[in-house]
């Protein structure tokens, strides 16, 4: 049993969370953390909401209220929106703790005194208008390097370069298209250079593992050739404040900086809330623990090269040298498995212009596991993908429900028609024997392919055992086995399926976690195939804040194998699982999206 981390992107608090987001960071986290588990490892799976910078306080400003309110009532819905999803942290908490402040203060005061952090007089993006700090990624302009009309203030999407604002043409803020002012201020820079050589290396050696996906390890390395020191604090009163410039509330810890501290600091709470304060260790020291940070492609670059960077410096294993501080030898990433982006009907997803679907509003609507298995079977896994409300109701109906539903329910229906429970079984054929032999073949190969992170060919694998299960019931026709001399086979077959119909819902577990609840109680079972998280609200020992986290017994997991079915288990007339979906919504879902654009 190994230890695994499941490090999961840390959603902006700065407003409620659209499926693109879902699509990125939290259903592969979720799958690959359940199939996980399931397979014996101990997984700790955690993330939170990132609520401070910039952005904060100008939604705060606009929406009058403080960016502590602003942050606590996204924070709310992001944390309910989540937990709808069934998404299985251990712990979902925030970067407004006590505790995170503590540990990213003693990160940067580390990394500090073992001499990766320099001060140095940059231009900082003021807005003429306000007076207040532009975050690099609230400026927009075209790229010295390729040209491209909307790089960000801190790197370009396009060639993947690193920027800063003052290397844009034509810079402008993305508030309100004014030109910035830059004026002269002290911060403080991770001098990347000094640990360019240990990135490197880090990098070469994650490569030659051949797990990362090809488009995540090119551009990790690509980003490598022009590195430079960037700052870590900014001129902002919303933020952490920086070891030796308490007198200053002006500066703060920049807020990229202490959200990927979020990682560790979120094991640490975690660990304290479960009773052993030192438990989180065991993924974090111990070498041997394996670390998987699950996030969209736009935050690539924060988590092979800053991060890592953070880390090494911290561990003194920089060309400075230094010592680790009191948190030890800290482990870097095993795995950066991010996705690529999703649009929405062609287009870029957009609050501003209706161009969006919060994640909330969707589940209101339509079954949780309906959207989780649109994102695991046409997700951005490896390239950008589109979401269109056609293509959504066509798999919905065409795969969920004419598939997967139509054998679960008509299986139960037979049982529940000719028997009320699992039948027993005779002597098999060799027809028997292959659908049987088939599906229990197919946990080797699922699970190998979402411990890879290929959740598409591992749905795509379960969806075609589905078809031989399907297959074998037009072949042997059990509603045609009605004479009492063909009992004994009409029951076998019954049970062949029952059993298969088991075995491939182990295997969808860690897709869709609530249906297999639902069918794991139609077959007799007890309904908690699949543990489901709960929303608790805490307190903060120090600052004496409550707030809600997410977390969870995910300890009653089933092995990921065959489950054997329990002859005479009580099965009765079943209602349909999955819902299918009127086409008339994608003309309705078009319509609303449009009126939210106008409006």
């Amino acid at each position: 049993m190994s230890s695994i981390l499941s490090a999961v992107a840390w959603p902006y608090a700065n407003g409620p969370r659209h499926i693109g987001h879902v699509a990125g960071f939290g259903v592969p986290s979720d799958i690959f953390s359940r199939y996980m588990r399931m397979a014996g490892h101990d997984v700790l799976m955690v993330s939170g909401t990132d609520e401070h910078g910039t952005p904060i306080l100008v939604a705060a400003e606009a929406a009058g209220l403080t960016p502590q309110e602003l942050a606590d009532t996204n924070n709310a819905i992001i944390v309910e929106d989540l937990t709808r999803l069934g998404l299985s942290y251990d712990l979902f908490t925030r970067t407004t703790t006590a505790n995170h402040y503590e540990v990213a203060q003693e990160m940067f005061r580390t990394v500090r005194d073992n001499g990766y952090l320099v001060q140095q007089y940059t231009l900082s993006a003021i807005s003429p208008s306000t007076g207040r700090t532009l975050p690099d990624r609230y400026i927009e302009g075209t790229c010295p390097i390729c040209g491209y009309e909307s790089a960000r203030g801190d790197q370009c999407d396009y060639c993947g370069n690193q920027l800063d604002p003052t290397d844009l043409v034509n810079p402008r803020s993305r508030i309100n298209g004014e030109t910035p002012r830059f004026v002269e201020t002290n911060h403080w820079f991770l001098d990347l250079p000094a640990l360019a050589d240990q990135l490197s290396e880090w990098l070469d050696g994650r490569e030659a593992t051949g797990t990362w996906r090809p488009n995540v390890i090119k551009f990790s390395q690509h980003i490598l050739e022009e590195i430079k020191p960037r700052a870590i604090t900014r001129d902002i009163d919303w933020g952490i404040p920086v070891p030796g410039w308490e007198d200053d509330p002006g500066k703060r810890l920049y807020v990229w900086f202490d959200a990927v501290i979020g990682y560790l600091s979120a094991s640490i709470e975690w660990a304290r809330r479960c009773g052993d304060p030192e438990a989180w260790r065991r993924w974090w020291n111990d070498p041997d623990a394996r670390s998987y940070y699950f996030m969209g492609k736009d935050n690539i670059v924060f988590h092979s090269q800053i991060w890592p960077a953070e880390l090494l410096a911290y561990n003194g294993q920089g060309l400075r040298g230094g010592e680790p501080g009191k948190f030890g030898v800290l482990n870097l990433p095993t795995e950066v498995v991010s996705s690529e982006f999703m649009t929405m009907e062609g287009a870029k997803f957009s609050s501003s212009r209706g161009i969006v679907i919060y994640i909330g509003d969707m589940l209101s609507r339509y079954q949780v596991d309906a959207v989780r298995y649109f994102i695991a079977a046409a997700g951005p896994e490896n390239q950008d993908s589109d979401f269109t409300w056609a293509e959504f109701v066509r798999r919905t109906n065409g795969e969920l429900v004419a598939a997967w539903g139509n054998l679960v329910n008509r299986t139960a229906a037979m049982v529940a028609k000719s028997f009320g429970e699992v039948p027993a079984r005779g002597p098999l054929t060799v027809r028997d024997e292959k659908l049987r032999d088939d599906v229990v073949a197919g946990f080797d190969v699922v699970g190998h392919l979402i411990a890879q992170q290929r959740f598409r060919a591992a749905l795509g694998e379960t969806m075609r055992l589905v078809g031989e299960a399907n297959k074998y019931v037009a072949e042997t026709e059990p509603f045609k086995l009605k004479a009492p001399e063909q009992r004994e086979r009409l029951g076998t077959v019954l049970h062949t399926l029952c059993q298969a119909v088991s075995n491939l819902n182990v295997m969808f577990a860690p897709f869709l976690p609530h249906s297999a609840n639902t069918i794991d109680a139609m077959f007799g079972g007890d309904g908690a195939l699949a543990p489901l998280p709960r929303i608790e609200h805490v307190v903060d020992p120090v600052n004496g804040n409550t707030y809600p986290v997410i977390t969870g017994d995910y300890s009653a997991v089933p092995a990921w194998g065959p489950r054997p079915v329990t002859v005479g288990a009580p099965v009765a007339k079943p209602t349909p699982v999955f819902t299918k979906l009127d086409e008339a919504i994608v003309d309705e879902e078009i319509a609303r999206m449009t009126a939210r654009g106008q409006a």
